[in-house]
């Protein structure tokens, strides 16, 4: 991660950070998504901004008021949000935690959890699969046995796993410990009257998170406010932000050049034109090649998990966002026959997923197709 305005949001307030499904129906169940889409934070912090700098809102979504660095919603400006992640007050430190990468899996032992890792493999010939890539990620067990789910993978486990190295089991940290869900009855209104309607009664599910727990960003080419609160997630929520400094776990790209095969993880949603294949690939001979930034390789192996659905409110046109098939955070890509500097690996980093051209500007500023590079 290269120089960024990094802030700390800390939830003053339960906040209802809804999922993509829809709710206030009769009996219908609204879940929490934690963490929430990126764009929840970039509207936000941009939110903030606007109001900070006395500009109209509803100048700014009809395009006739743009901000320095925020531009208009038709084009937007320099800012993007480089990166979104939950995060905690430990030992007078903010630590980062993520969500277990895709080559993950975790089964309990006694109280906590270890962590296996998926080998990319080359199955017998006897084995076929509809996919496409020479290996597939497989996990070695002696005896089956359920996955574990509920854990946060801590800052000291992902920097090993950026090593190459599978994280032990303190490396991870149970949900339990960084927020409850608290469950509310809401009651249906009638639009004209604007009184509650019979039998019209459904169910949502706020997020509480114990102190200290919040979410870190980082914002390249702005400057978001450096303290106050911000109106986060549904019905605008109180939350405080403040400016921090953070030690961002960094992959070895010195290492990952000389060994010329590495692990492209997705630490946002990915927003791709071909579906759960990131920005930068084309078949060719046979096999899916990547050309993005001067970096350059062969996509040996993917585990990628179920696709989801993003959509959201646009707040300055006051209207749905597009309904948009993503590829989850956490999943993974095995490279080999990896053609490419540090510098490059370091400058395709900061760019993120997206071409020189960009597939889309406004997903770009708010966050999605963010990944890391590790070593395998």
């Amino acid at each position: 991660m290269n120089a960024h305005t990094c802030h700390f949001i800390e939830p003053l307030d339960v906040l209802l950070l809804r999922s993509n499904q829809l709710f206030g129906d009769p009996g219908s169940y609204g879940e929490a998504l934690i963490p929430p889409w990126p764009s929840v934070a970039a509207g936000a912090i941009r939110s903030r901004m606007l109001a900070d700098d006395g500009i109209d809102l509803a100048a700014f979504g009809k395009g006739q008021k743009p901000h320095p660095t925020l531009g208009t919603p038709e084009a937007p400006g320099s800012f993007v949000l480089q990166a979104f992640h939950l995060a905690r007050k430990h030992e007078k430190k903010l630590e980062l935690l993520l969500a277990p990468p895709a080559d993950l899996v975790l089964h309990t032992e006694g109280t906590g959890v270890q962590a296996q890792a998926l080998k990319p493999t080359r199955l017998p010939a006897k084995l076929a699969t509809s996919s496409r890539l020479p290996l597939l990620p497989v996990l070695a067990q002696a005896e089956r046995s359920k996955a574990a789910s509920g854990w946060w993978l801590r800052q000291r486990g992902w920097q090993k796993y950026l090593a190459g190295q599978t994280p032990a089991g303190d490396d991870f940290i149970k949900t339990s410990e960084l927020w409850a869900i608290d469950e509310r009855v809401g009651v249906g209104l009638s639009s004209d009257k604007r009184s509650a309607e019979d039998g019209k009664l459904f169910t949502s599910r706020a997020v509480a998170f114990k102190p200290g727990v919040g979410f870190v960003t980082a914002v390249a080419s702005a400057v978001p406010p450096g303290a106050g609160m911000l109106r986060l997630g549904g019905d605008g929520r109180a939350a405080s932000i403040q400016s921090i400094e953070i030690d961002w776990p960094q992959p070895d790209y010195q290492a990952i050049s000389q060994q010329q095969s590495c692990r492209i993880v997705l630490t946002s949603p990915g927003l791709f034109t071909q579906g759960w294949l990131p920005n930068g690939f084309t078949e060719a001979d046979g096999s899916y090649r990547f050309d993005l930034h001067g970096v350059q390789g062969r996509l040996v192996a993917a585990s990628v998990a179920r696709s989801e659905i993003v959509s959201g409110w646009d707040l300055a046109r006051w209207q749905p966002k597009p309904a948009q098939r993503i590829a989850p955070a956490g999943s993974v890509y095995w490279l080999d026959e990896l053609q490419a500097s540090p510098d490059a690996l370091c400058k395709l980093a900061t760019q993120g997923l997206w071409s020189e051209a960009c597939e889309d500007a406004q997903r770009r500023a708010e966050g999605f197709n963010r990944y890391s590079l590790a070593l395998y």
